[in-house]
C-alpha cells in the first residue's frame, strides 16, 4: 500500500463530487488521500468518501475569475505541497483542460510520481500518462476514475462507482419539513447554464398548483433570485394545466444504477407524501436562500436544477434529479450521474459544445423554449420512480 496520494481537481464543486469514485478508488489503495480543491469545490472536498484532509489552492488556469499567476502565488502552493510530501499526485481534469501547468509546480516541489489524462507530448512532467479518446463523450466520473485505474487503483469491493458524500448528512426538517416535497435550485454558476428567472417563478406556481410542496434552495449571493421564484405562490399568476397531454418525457439512469429496475411513470399525476393539502402546517413554498451549508443542501437534496454542483450533490445522495441543460457541454458527460434523471433542453442548439459561460445566441432559446409544463411532468414520473424502486 501506498503512503499518501495527492488527488487534485481545483474546480467548480460539481467536478469535485464527480471525482468521488476515483478517490474512493484511490483511498482503497493508500493510507492517506489529500485533495487539492479550489475555493469554490472545498466545500463538496470535504464531503467526500475517503479523503483525509483538503488543501485549498486557486488554479489560474481553471479558475473563473483567476488571480495573477504571480511567483508569491506558485510559492503557496509549492509549501502547501511540501507539507504534503505526497508519494504520488493525481491530476484530475476535464477533457477541455491540460494537466500540464499543475504537474509542472508538483514536479517543482519535489513529487515524486505524477498521473493524468493527457492528449499532449508531458516530457519528463509525467510518469503515467492515460491517453484517452476524447471524441467519445464519456461521463466524467467513469473518466477520472479510468485515470485512478491506469495509476494502479480500483474500487474496492461491493463500491458500484456512483457518486457519494459522507455519511450523516445534517438532519434538515426544521428548515423544510418532512420529506414529500420537490426542492428547485434555479442558481447556475454560469449565465449560459440559467433557465431564465421567470421559466422558475412559472414553475413554481405550477408545482403549487400540481398539488406540490416547493422548497427553493440558493446561495448566499442568490437570495434575491430564490426571493423572487418563492413569491410565485404570491404573484398571481395564472395558466393552463401543469400537466400537459401529449409530452412523453423518458427517465433515464446513467451510470452504475442503470441495471436496477426503474419503471416508467404511467402518464398523469401521482400521489406522494407530504403534497400540498395533507394536512400539514408548513408553507406551501419555502425560502431556504443562502440559509443552508453546502452539507445542510446535500441533506435537502435538489430535484430541479440546472448544470451546476447541486445536481451532483443529488445524484450524490440518490436523489432523481430533472436538469435543465444547456448543452454547452455535452450531457453525456456532466448530467446527474448514477440517479433517475430526465434532461430538458435542446441539446442540439447551436450554442452546443461551445463551452460559453454566457450565452451565445440571442434570446438563449436552448433553455427558455423549455416550458414549466415538462419540468412538472417530469417531475411527477420521477417521484413515481422513486416510490417504485424503494
Amino acid at each position: 500500500m501506498i503512503g499518501t496520494v495527492l488527488v487534485a481537481r481545483p474546480d467548480n464543486a460539481g467536478d469535485v463530487l464527480l471525482s468521488g469514485p476515483a478517490v474512493r478508488a484511490v483511498a482503497g489503495g493508500a493510507r492517506e488521500v489529500v485533495l487539492l480543491a479550489g475555493p469554490h469545490g472545498r466545500a463538496a472536498a470535504e464531503l467526500l468518501p475517503g479523503v483525509s484532509k483538503v488543501v485549498e489552492w486557486r488554479a489560474p488556469w481553471i479558475d473563473p475569475n483567476p488571480p495573477p499567476m504571480t511567483g508569491p502565488h506558485a510559492l503557496r502552493l509549492l509549501r502547501t505541497v511540501q507539507e504534503v510530501a505526497p508519494e504520488l499526485a493525481l491530476i484530475l481534469t476535464s477533457f477541455h483542460q491540460s494537466p500540464l501547468p499543475l504537474a509542472l509546480l508538483l514536479r517543482l516541489a519535489g513529487t515524486p510520481r505524477i498521473a493524468a489524462i493527457c492528449a499532449d507530448y508531458p516530457g519528463s512532467l509525467l510518469d503515467v500518462r492515460h491517453v484517452v479518446d476524447e471524441d467519445v463523450d464519456v461521463p466524467e466520473a467513469e473518466r477520472m476514475l479510468g485515470l485512478a485505474r491506469a495509476a494502479g487503483f480500483d474500487l474496492p469491493p461491493g463500491d458500484g462507482g456512483g457518486l457519494a458524500v459522507r455519511r450523516p448528512l445534517p438532519e434538515v426538517g426544521h428548515l423544510t419539513g418532512p420529506p414529500g416535497y420537490v426542492v428547485v435550485h434555479p442558481g447556475a454558476s454560469a449565465q449560459a447554464r440559467s433557465w431564465p428567472a421567470e421559466s422558475w417563478t412559472r414553475t413554481v406556481h405550477d408545482l403549487v398548483r400540481a398539488g406540490w410542496r416547493v422548497v427553493v434552495t440558493g446561495g448566499s449571493g442568490e437570495r434575491a433570485l430564490t426571493a423572487r421564484v418563492a413569491g410565485a405562490r404570491r404573484s398571481g399568476l395564472s395558466g393552463r394545466s401543469a400537466v400537459p397531454d401529449g409530452w412523453t418525457g423518458r427517465v433515464q439512469v446513467r451510470g452504475p444504477a442503470e441495471g436496477r429496475p426503474v419503471h416508467e411513470a404511467a402518464r398523469g399525476t401521482h400521489p406522494a407524501p407530504g403534497r400540498a393539502g395533507d394536512g400539514s402546517a408548513w408553507e406551501t413554498v419555502t425560502d431556504l436562500g443562502g440559509r443552508t451549508t453546502f452539507a445542510e443542501l446535500a441533506g435537502v437534496s435538489v430535484v430541479v436544477v440546472a448544470n451546476t454542483g447541486p445536481a451532483h450533490l443529488a445524484a450524490a445522495v440518490g436523489t432523481p434529479v430533472v436538469s435543465l441543460f444547456a448543452p454547452v457541454v455535452p450531457a453525456t458527460r456532466w448530467a446527474p450521474y448514477g440517479v433517475p434523471s430526465v434532461v430538458l433542453g435542446d441539446q442540439n442548439a447551436p450554442c452546443r459544445g461551445t463551452r460559453a459561460r454566457v450565452c451565445p445566441v440571442p434570446g438563449h432559446p436552448c433553455l427558455s423554449s423549455v416550458p414549466s409544463a415538462q419540468v412538472v411532468e417530469a417531475v411527477n414520473r420521477l417521484a413515481f420512480v422513486k416510490e417504485a424502486v424503494r
